[in-house]
């Protein structure tokens, strides 16, 4: 797919300052992306500020040295948010921007979306999407060329770590010529792969490996072990001294073993609210089960936040994801 940047070069044009933000729980491709725009419009002389619902994970905080990621609530109020734009970055989803939700809704200023995940809602923007574009950052690169921006090492990593995360570190089928030229692209200017890596990779808390292990030992088979399923729960983020994020990419562990063409793992974030990752290896549509509780995503790689507690949660998407494979 390709997307015609022309409307955003024109509203970057026309326009002196940006609210950026993106989904709760934001991974690599999210803050990534938002790091990386913000610094290509800074670089023309705008007013950018970079506002989520939740702060950056510590586990990848490396790609945000500055701490400019901002969170509602703790570092700035509602009405502080005035701007031109508000942007909204790898989400398409009013139910994944948390409080920045009700800010957007409120806003009369123009809006613009990137992104490249299937589902869709109508966020009153300008929506600039591709959906099979393995990651929001490759489309910020894109983004960046049209409004005629030189790369920088800075913006380089950031972009780079979204791309790399949202791959699983390039071996997903997503990655295509384009995703690997992009890359070296990214290379050249100043990204380093190696060290990007053992940042995201090889600096584990004993807490965060002690969760693995736990998330790991609660693997219960299904389907004659074509879907294996997991469960985390509070007590067991309590017992280790981990947290929530702690929980990030170990679902594909479960992806690893022989003959398995889908996993799901539950992670309750809350009495009444459950957090549902859903993964295929297969041809199966994981975003359509997810769609089914109010979640999406990608084929491949989908999302839920079940508004009720793991005890529902976990029968009923087990119950989908059986349905959805017979």
């Amino acid at each position: 797919m390709t997307i015609d940047w022309s409307p955003f070069t024109k509203i970057v044009s026309e326009s002196q300052s940006f609210v950026l933000t993106s989904h709760m729980r934001p991974d690599c491709d999210a803050i990534g992306s938002e790091l990386g725009l913000a610094l290509a419009l800074r670089s023309l002389g705008k007013t950018v500020r970079i506002i989520n619902g939740d702060g950056v994970p510590p586990h990848i905080g490396f790609i945000d040295p500055n701490h400019d990621v901002l969170v509602l609530g703790r570092d700035v109020v509602a009405t502080d948010l005035k701007c031109d734009v508000h942007i909204v970055v790898d989400t398409s989803a009013w139910g994944q921007l948390g409080p920045m939700a009700d800010v957007i809704r409120a806003s009369s200023v123009r809006k613009v979306n990137i992104d490249h995940h299937v589902s869709q809602d109508d966020l009153g923007a300008i929506v600039f999407k591709d959906v099979t574009s393995e990651s929001t950052g490759r489309l910020i690169v894109q983004a960046i060329k049209a409004i005629g921006v030189t790369l920088t090492p800075q913006m380089a990593t950031p972009l780079f770590a979204a791309m790399g995360t949202d791959t699983g570190w390039f071996r997903f089928p997503s990655v295509t010529a384009e995703t690997l030229a992009v890359a070296a692209k990214l290379v050249a200017v100043g990204a380093k792969p190696s060290d990007i890596f053992a940042s995201l990779y090889e600096q584990n808390t004993l807490a965060r490996l002690l969760l693995q292990g736990r998330i790991l030992t609660k693997i219960k088979s299904h389907l004659g072990g074509r879907l294996l399923t997991t469960a985390i729960t509070q007590d067991d983020l309590n017992a280790v001294g981990a947290e929530a994020t702690d929980t990030e990419d170990v679902i594909n562990r479960l992806l690893s073993v022989a003959k398995v063409e889908a996993a799901l793992l539950f992670l309750e974030l809350g009495p009444q609210e459950t957090k549902v990752s859903l993964r295929s290896r297969s041809t199966l549509d994981v975003n359509a089960v997810a769609n089914e509780f109010g979640g999406g995503g990608h084929k491949a790689a989908s999302g839920v936040r079940y508004r009720g507690p793991l005890s529902e949660a976990e029968p009923k998407v087990i119950e989908a994801m059986i349905a959805a494979m017979k």
